[in-house]
């Protein structure tokens, strides 16, 4: 097999970067929020929290809550024509009202 060159945060600078305004404390309200399944979600990276993220190749994709598992939640995302669970932490998702 090929050696892999480079880690999990390779050519993310703008895609992990944060904007001027947002970078110092993270939000509270977004660290600790809650989920139901079947709610719809967004994968969408806080760069200053490192645990818990999702691989950046699903950064913007729509996914469902399936479940709880401690504090992070396992998102079904469609990733071309497979379906893939990646657990990730409530502050590395957003809501979406459908």
């Amino acid at each position: 097999m090929v050696q892999r060159i480079g880690g999990f945060r390779r050519k993310t600078r703008q895609k992990l970067s944060k904007s001027r305004r947002s970078k110092g404390k993270i939000s509270v309200r977004n660290f600790f929020q809650t989920f139901e399944e079947g709610d719809k979600v967004v994968l969408n990276a806080e760069p200053a929290v490192q645990k818990g993220m999702f691989f950046p190749k699903f950064y913007g994709k729509v996914g469902t809550i399936k479940k709880k598992i401690g504090k992070c939640y396992k998102v079904l995302i469609k990733d071309g024509k497979k379906e893939k669970n990646p657990i990730v932490h409530p502050i590395h998702l957003k809501k979406i009202k459908v």
